[in-house]
């Protein structure tokens, strides 16, 4: 598994973006992303994600962390 580095949500939304999600909702400061029934939360605040976070939201995608990457 390759190293992760720090993220904005914005960089995360985009690479989410390039691999088919789009944008459903938001409530509060967190949005909704969909794919074909699968429903992500990207909690979009000033601040980089942390670590697991972003951990979570990729494996939720159901892409691998270097198919992520690749995204960027």
């Amino acid at each position: 598994m390759s190293k992760l580095p720090a993220m904005t949500p914005a960089k995360v939304i985009r690479a989410l973006e390039h691999a088919g999600f789009v944008f459903e909702r938001q409530r509060g400061s967190h949005r909704i992303y969909v794919r074909a029934h699968i429903g992500i939360t990207i909690p979009f605040h000033a601040k980089d994600l942390r670590k697991g976070t972003l951990k979570s939201i990729i494996q939720q995608s159901g892409l691998t962390v270097e198919e992520f990457l690749e995204l960027l």
